[in-house]
């Protein structure tokens, strides 16, 4: 039976890899597929429905049940609806198994942060950002092998069916110690995390740091060819440069941010978003922009992984129920915020409707800031 820590966490970060490539599938193989853009819109979306019963319901049993178990039962999951995908023409099929699909990464996003919580016993936010950072690069990842793959696209979700059924073998051989809870009974963890006002909090910031960071990542490229004069290869650059801070960011941040910082690292970087974003959208600098979408990048990059992170410190005795909660923010912002800047640009100017962004990230900055002692924990 395997306990090692080094071989869980790796495994943890290798999991997360087919979180960011899950993910962006649809996107990175629509045209492959022959997907219109509604059906992309409704596997989109019921994808987010199965992550998110399934991120609150292993969120949960993680505080009572052991890990690698529910992780054995994710990933297998997963692998069965990686392999069906698209086998058969069928799109109400195809709904169903993308249920299943998003339902195994919300095992993985429920169980595998709140398992490095228990297997590390010191700087748990370093390791918390690095497996974040996964799911960047697996989304980075299938986007590029698609490319090479072209009409054979079908061999990548097979491969990858192959590669989580051994994951899923690791997980049944793995063992991990259960630690006695405070609070056994799902309905007692939810009801006392109803009255933590800190939950609430993390709630809206962890909503906004992903509408934040989905919403420049959908509009960038429009908004450079549009208002600035870029063309499809200039504007595309400034894409990857956004995302690239994304992934630097997460690097820096897991090797320098100690937990005893993490609350003061949160609120800068709202601030630090703040001031970039502002200056990418309300700025005419030429090509200097890029330097300013890189930066945006970096600031928002340890946002979320640090928002799961400081959840999981301050109510450790019911790690994953909380940081399950959490995670609810994440589909939610990810629809929300994109969602309202549509709106916006229908009733107002496209460029005032920009103004979105840093507002968002400037309301976090000042709850947070305003409201820090609330943050009672030696950890924060």
């Amino acid at each position: 039976m395997i306990r090692n820590v080094k071989a869980l966490t790796a495994s943890s970060f290798f999991s997360m890899f087919f979180v960011g490539i899950t993910a962006v599938i649809i996107g990175a193989a629509a045209t492959n597929i022959g997907l219109l853009p509604h059906q992309i819109g409704l596997l989109m979306s019921i994808q987010n429905v199965g992550f998110i019963i399934a991120v609150i319901i292993s969120g949960s049993l993680a505080d009572t049940y052991e890990k690698p178990k529910l992780l054995f039962i994710g990933s297998l999951v997963l692998a069965a609806a990686y392999f069906l995908f698209y086998k058969h023409p069928s799109f109400l099929l195809n709904m169903l198994i993308m249920f299943f699909m998003g339902a195994g990464i919300g095992v993985y996003e429920g169980v595998l942060d709140a398992m490095l919580l228990d297997i590390h016993k010191k700087n748990e936010s370093r390791y918390i950002i690095i497996n974040h950072l996964f799911v960047t690069l697996g989304g980075l990842a299938i986007t590029v092998y698609l490319i090479f793959l072209q009409m054979n696209w079908r061999r990548s979700v097979i491969q990858a069916s192959i590669a989580v059924f051994l994951v899923a073998i690791f997980y049944f051989l793995a063992r991990l110690k259960i630690e006695t809870k405070g609070m056994d009974r799902f309905k007692d963890r939810l009801g006392f995390l109803r009255k933590q006002k800190v939950i609430v909090l993390l709630f809206i910031a962890a909503i906004c740091a992903v509408g934040y960071e989905l919403g420049n990542i959908g509009i960038m490229t429009t908004f450079l060819m549009e208002l600035r004069g870029f063309d499809q290869i200039t504007s595309k650059i400034a894409l990857v440069l956004f995302i690239s801070g994304t992934a630097v960011g997460r690097i820096i941040a897991g090797i320098f941010i100690k937990n005893e910082k993490i609350l003061k690292t949160i609120i800068l970087l709202f601030g630090l978003s703040t001031i970039f974003i502002s200056c990418v959208y309300f700025t005419n600098v030429g090509r200097f922009i890029y330097v300013f979408v890189f930066f945006s990048g970096m600031s928002v990059s340890a946002l979320v992984p640090l928002i799961i992170a400081i959840t999981g410190l301050t109510y450790k005795d019911i790690s994953g129920t909380a940081m399950g909660v959490i995670k609810l923010a994440m589909p939610i912002g990810g629809v929300l915020i994109p969602f309202t800047h549509s709106l916006l640009t229908k009733y107002v100017s496209f460029e005032k409707s920009l103004l979105l962004f840093p507002v968002i990230m400037a309301v976090s900055f000042i709850i947070l800031l305003m409201n820090r002692k609330e943050f009672q924990t030696g950890n924060s």
